[in-house]
């Protein structure tokens, strides 16, 4: 896609009913540090919640799928797959490790780290946008095991998820595999606050995560969106299921598009940055089976996240 067409597509979303921005723009260098930063945080409770269920059932499941390439999609610092890394590395020591992100620069740092702490795996990068296709360099060795981990499906409504996890089933064969990290709706083990916590931190790196969406964007096309004129509000819409985080603007402004005219906010009027959708596993099953896969085992953490493993369907 032409920058030309990117920017028409990001002139339509603020233009739309609500205003939106493709959370992809989220992930320059400074936003993937920033994230990874999140990860770390203690009321970011998925991160270390899906490392628990790795580190239980990561050795069992390589064991069990004998994979002979693991391609990750929306790698980032690859922070949680290196409990995976660890077990291929103890099973399958010749394997390759293809982490796919669209920070070629954090990627390319993530790469040297990885083949540092793992010399024996094969380390190739890919950079690309994973929501828009999967272009591999080479053919995959196989079996192969594709993970998609952080409950990043859930930045997208479950059509755009079963499209997204298409784009990996074309890459599929019979005995490839797909791991999807789900986190879960409140319930028991789970409350609405502590999920809304998790997107308002107290030490405000998630709003500057959000913020630096329109950094990107001045940057990358030539907007000139005045930073310091939104502030960051994240909530759990119940009805839909999702946390929802938007930019609101705390005074009347206009942003220029360069060759795609301007865009004016109201005091007051927000633009919704991010999506994160919140599963059970009735839902994961029927984006799976829309996506042409089959859920093959569940692994739950309490009710409060889960690692859903897929193969394709028959």
């Amino acid at each position: 896609m032409s920058e030309a067409e990117e920017l028409r597509r990001v002139a339509e979303g603020l233009r739309a009913m609500p205003k939106q921005i493709d959370s992809k723009y989220f992930y320059d260098q400074r936003g993937s540090e920033l994230f990874d930063e999140i990860t770390t945080l203690p009321e970011y409770y998925p991160t270390r919640t899906e490392r628990a269920l790795l580190e239980r059932w990561a050795e069992p499941l390589v064991r069990r799928l004998r994979p002979a390439s693991v391609l990750e999609l929306g790698a980032g610092s690859a922070r949680k797959t290196r409990v995976l890394l660890s077990a291929l590395e103890r099973v399958a020591p010749d394997a390759t490790y293809i982490p796919l992100d669209v920070s070629a620069a954090f990627l390319g740092e993530t790469a040297r780290e990885l083949r540092a702490e793992f010399p024996d795996l094969r380390v190739t990068p890919i950079a690309g946008d994973f929501t828009e296709g999967i272009e591999l360099r080479e053919p995959l060795p196989r079996p192969a095991l594709f993970a998609l981990f952080g409950s990043t499906i859930g930045n997208f409504g479950h059509e755009r998820a079963a499209s997204i996890l298409r784009h990996a089933v074309e890459h599929m064969e019979e005995d490839d595999h797909l791991l999807l990290g789900a986190d879960l709706r409140p319930g028991p083990s789970k409350s609405k606050a502590e999920l809304e916590a998790a997107y308002n931190d107290s030490h405000g790196v998630t709003a500057r995560f959000n913020l630096n969406v329109l950094t990107v964007l001045n940057e990358r096309f030539g907007t000139d969106f005045h930073v310091p004129a939104f502030e960051h509000v994240a909530f759990y819409d119940e009805a839909e299921d999702r946390i929802e985080m938007h930019l609101r603007a705390t005074s009347s402004t206009s942003v220029t598009m360069p060759g795609a005219g301007s865009v004016t906010f109201a005091a007051g009027e927000t633009v919704r940055t991010e999506i994160s959708c919140k599963y059970d596993r009735a839902t994961v099953e029927e984006i799976f089976a829309c996506a042409g896969l089959t859920v093959d085992d569940w692994f739950d953490a309490d009710g409060r996240y889960a690692l859903a493993l897929g193969r394709p369907a028959e």
